[in-house]
């Protein structure tokens, strides 16, 4: 595809943050695609650029969203924090209180503060389904992990749920709603704070609103990233001091035939709320910009300073089981890094393929980025971390 190496950048940026165009510019030359970023400084827009192609017909232009993989975990921890607020669910309070089937296999004290840190041992995916499919049956996976024995003593270590974090906390969300999903992020985040695109899994009058996601190189199917990934894991692991499963990295993150799965339009046809969210740039920078300002946003409050002090505060800073180095667990949210270094007030959730989305309090800024061409590993793209250098440098 040719036409991916179209490199103009549309849109505005506060002369301060020229930089952020630049590294922009500069990803989408070196590897073609499209992509949107947007900053938030102060509670004001100080980026708002695209650039490149949605497709091999298209370009990229201020409308385009793109399934974002795990970076719909901040978005699906953010709900939770809503509804704690209002008083519906609390973070102690066992899951089963809300989900009594989930009270099986010694789960009967799992909290809900247990499922946002991961520390719930209920990540194992390829282990429980033969097939990448069998995740659009809500009803079947949210049965299969109520049933399901943890592969550990919950509490007693995180284990990142690359996959099954979804309908943990989604079937939770549905249990004191008494709504789907989809109804639950317009209701609770899309409306009251005016986003233009966030969806968990995209409804068909959006589609064409969506970029067409470029597959890595696949030299060797998909033990090519299993193999690259879980080395570079135990590496970590081994510098950390932590014994180092590679076993747990493979039944967390790639259930069979998963590659092609989402890569296909299938993928779109009901909610994963781990990984197919759809976003703008633009929606999850704003939502992230509630929260770096104190859950205040355009003078209006959203979230009181008590409960997002809890959401944020670091929960585990020991290493991640199925990731291999500390991921400093906050309730939902992961550290942030760049390539200048680790930012220590900051939290969000970064995506396989690229995405990202982050807020940092310290300095009221959020940053967000949709792609659309994934890169080979979720723990090796630095595409994220070099944007957020940008942004960073440009604040100093």
């Amino acid at each position: 595809m040719k036409s991916e190496r179209l490199v103009d950048i549309e849109g505005y940026v506060h002369p301060r943050f020229s930089a952020v165009r630049s590294a922009l510019a500069k990803q989408l030359r070196e590897g073609g695609g499209g992509a949107s970023v947007c900053v938030y400084h102060r509670g004001e827009v100080v980026v708002d650029v695209w650039g490149g192609v949605s497709s091999p017909e298209s370009r990229w232009d201020a409308s385009t969203m793109a399934m974002s993989f795990s970076t719909t975990k901040g978005v699906m921890s953010t709900l939770v924090h809503l509804l704690v607020d209002e008083g519906v669910l609390r973070y102690d309070e066992p899951v089963a209180t809300y989900w009594p089937e989930f009270a099986q296999h010694g789960k009967e004290r799992v909290t809900v503060r247990q499922l946002l840190c991961h520390e719930a041992g209920l990540f194992s995916i390829r282990s429980r389904i033969e097939k990448a499919d069998e995740m659009l049956d809500w009803s079947r996976m949210t049965e299969l992990l109520a049933s399901s024995r943890p592969a550990y003593e919950p509490g007693s270590r995180c284990g990142y749920h690359a996959i099954t974090y979804g309908w943990l906390i989604g079937e939770l969300i549905r249990r004191v709603t008494g709504s789907a999903i989809a109804d639950v992020v317009r209701t609770r985040l899309v409306e009251p704070l005016g986003l233009d695109g966030a969806y968990i899994g995209a409804p068909t009058s959006e589609y064409h609103r969506l970029a067409m996601l470029i597959r890595p190189p696949q030299r060797r199917p998909a033990t090519t990233f299993s193999r690259r990934a879980t080395r570079a894991a135990v590496k970590v692991g081994k510098a950390f001091g932590a014994k180092y499963d590679p076993a747990f990295a493979i039944d967390a993150l790639m259930p069979r035939g998963a590659l092609d799965f989402f890569f296909s339009p299938r993928v779109h046809e009901g909610p994963i709320p781990a990984a197919n969210g759809v976003f703008t740039a633009r929606s999850l920078a704003r939502m992230y910009a509630m929260l770096a300002s104190g859950g205040v946003l355009d003078g209006e409050r959203f979230i009181s300073e008590k409960t997002l002090r809890e959401a944020i505060r670091v929960q585990r800073r020991s290493v991640d089981v199925v990731v291999g180095f500390p991921m400093r667990w906050r309730l939902g949210y992961h550290l942030v890094g760049t390539t200048r270094g680790v930012l220590p007030y900051a939290f969000g959730h970064f995506g396989f393929g690229g995405s990202g989305a982050w807020a940092d309090p310290e300095r009221n800024l959020s940053v967000a980025m949709t792609l659309n061409r994934v890169a080979g590993t979720p723990f090796g793209d630095m595409r994220m971390l070099r944007l957020g250098a940008a942004v960073v440098q440009s604040c100093s």
